[in-house]
């Protein structure tokens, strides 16, 4: 495989930083990439992901799936040639307590809002 055929990409986390930018093959799945993160999540930051399933990786406003891999998730219209694609990485937070619907409520808001920002990154 060529050099130019591999895909640089970085993920923006929730505070602004980014782990990466790294080349990946695009024959690399989502979950690999989920793997990676935990591997790389930055030991100074709270309320890392666990597991993959704690994860969401969102494209150019768009929630990868696990079993697809980076060829079948790219969207043409967020690339530039030769340029980084910034993933953002949401991370499902915690809850203490699954009868506390307060916190449920404030937490399916911040993932919204996350959401919401995706499309504005790209």
């Amino acid at each position: 495989m060529a050099v130019d055929e591999l895909v640089e990409l970085k993920f923006r986390l929730a505070d602004g930083s980014d782990i990466g930018p790294s080349k990946y093959s695009p024959t690399t799945t989502v979950t690999s990439l989920k793997e990676r993160i935990i591997s790389q999540w930055p030991k100074d930051k709270e309320n890392g992901p666990k597991s993959i399933n704690d994860i969401k990786l969102i494209n150019a406003g768009k929630i990868l799936e696990n079993n697809r891999t980076l060829a079948e998730s790219r969207t043409p219209l967020s690339e530039v040639p030769g340029g980084v694609i910034t993933m953002l990485v949401v991370v499902r937070p915690q809850l203490p307590d699954k009868h506390s619907d307060k916190l449920q409520d404030e937490s399916q808001k911040k993932v919204a809002e996350l959401h919401l920002q995706a499309f504005y990154v790209f």
